[in-house]
């Protein structure tokens, strides 16, 4: 939720930002018109409390040959009372409603526009070359019988796999290697659960445009989650913590689900986007002005992940318009995949500002004693998806995959991944 303030002070600064998502800019009028009603029916309600506690006291103090008609002059004022609290609640739920559709406001400097419009911020490592005709992830996995697709649709439909042997090893390698990383980090590891209620749901921001990306339960009136930031962000609702220290740092570990609606047609061959995977997710709770640089180290740690699996990637500025609407600044890291000759997300870390805490009550104390939002921020540190990239980016002309060094000592040791080693 953006913050009223600003939305009382500077509304042209939402409006801007609005206008480089691409996003509605008269949704800024109506929420300060709507604010500007419930302030004015607030205030008529304070106003009325006030005098039904003035009428109160009155009346205790009256004389007995008083007291009926002021009795009755209280009980009708009692009614006004109750009829201006009713008036306020519903102009602050009209209020809510409107904010909880304004997206955040991004952060100077991040582009504007849409998809395409991202900025490169660098390219590093070499991309991968073959004196053979290199294969894709899913004949290479096939081939070595480390991935199922045909059982997984089989068992499942479209969009789901089995990861076996060495597949399903080299998917916890990577996800304990990544866990080792944020542990030494500063991360807790957590486990999360993978269903959330709705308001946990609605407040980290994902039941806006790609809610019928998110399954739901309604027996249970539960959300499955595409990622365990919905529940790192839930796990300190409605409290009051302490970042007087640095940072409240997370590293959850979940497994995820997406329906991957309006994605038809696209990456349906393989494991590059699909309807379950697995992922470590780090998440922050930070004070807002410390917010820009823990956003560079969650960067900085998906790049060293990225770099001991020995990948070539590039780190883009996520334009406006692609950022989901929780962010106000996103980065991603993506790599290079041989058999599309292109590059493909990996991992991206977000900057929500104050955004999601404002919506789960998520608040620190200030050095001058007043509570106020903290600041919450996440980034990917591993996912199956990786498992493509690597897979293809370290095939060999014999059919193997060479292992990246820092992975060897969560699989045994082994340098090789063929089709003769067992798991």
């Amino acid at each position: 939720m953006i913050d009223l303030n600003l939305l009382r002070e500077n509304p042209e600064a939402i409006r801007v930002s609005q206008r480089a998502r691409g996003a509605d800019e008269k949704l800024v009028d109506a929420a300060a018109a709507a604010d500007s009603a419930w302030r004015k029916a607030l205030q008529d309600f304070e106003s009325l409390r006030a005098e039904q506690n003035a009428s109160g006291k009155l009346v205790a103090q009256a004389a007995k040959e008083e007291k009926a008609a002021l009795v009755a002059a209280s009980q009708e004022l009692a009614a006004r009372v109750k009829a201006a609290d009713s008036v306020a609640a519903e102009a602050q739920v009209a209020l809510d409603g409107i904010l909880f559709q304004i997206e955040n406001v991004v952060i100077d400097g991040v582009p504007a526009g849409g998809e395409d419009d991202f900025v490169v911020l660098r390219e590093v490592g070499t991309k991968a070359t073959f004196n053979f005709e290199p294969r894709d992830h899913v004949a290479i996995g096939e081939a070595l019988d480390i991935i199922d697709i045909e059982r997984g649709a089989k068992i499942s439909g479209s969009r789901f796999y089995f990861l076996k042997g060495w597949g399903a090893r080299l998917e916890l390698a990577l996800m304990n290697m990544a866990l080792d990383l944020a542990s030494k980090a500063d991360f807790t590891p957590l486990i999360t659960p993978t269903l959330v209620r709705p308001e946990v749901m609605a407040g980290t921001g994902f039941l806006g445009s790609h809610a019928d990306e998110i399954y739901y339960l309604p027996a249970d009136d539960l959300y499955l989650t595409g990622t365990s930031e919905v529940a790192l962000a839930g796990y300190h609702r409605d409290e009051i913590i302490d970042v007087s220290a640095g940072p409240i740092r997370y590293a959850g570990w979940s497994t995820c689900y997406r329906r991957e609606a309006g994605s038809h047609g696209k990456d349906t061959r393989g494991i590059l986007r699909v309807h379950q995977f697995n992922k470590l997710e780090m998440f922050s709770y930070v004070a807002p002005e410390d917010a820009e640089a823990e956003h560079l180290r969650l960067l900085d740690l998906e790049e060293q992940m990225l770099q001991a699996c020995e990948l070539a990637y590039r780190v883009i500025d996520t334009a406006a318009g692609d950022l989901g609407s929780s962010a106000a600044r996103k980065y991603d890291s993506e790599a290079w995949v041989p058999s599309q000759q292109t590059y493909r997300e990996l991992t991206s870390s977000s900057n929500c500002t104050t955004f999601q805490a404002r919506r789960l009550n998520v608040r620190y104390r200030r050095e001058d004693g007043k509570t106020a939002p903290v600041a919450t921020l996440n980034g990917t540190l591993a996912t199956t998806r990786w498992l493509v990239a690597i897979l293809e980016t370290h095939q060999q002309a014999d059919g193997s995959v060479r292992v990246p060094a820092a992975l060897r000592p969560y699989l045994g040791g082994i340098e090789f991944i063929t089709a003769k080693v067992r798991a």
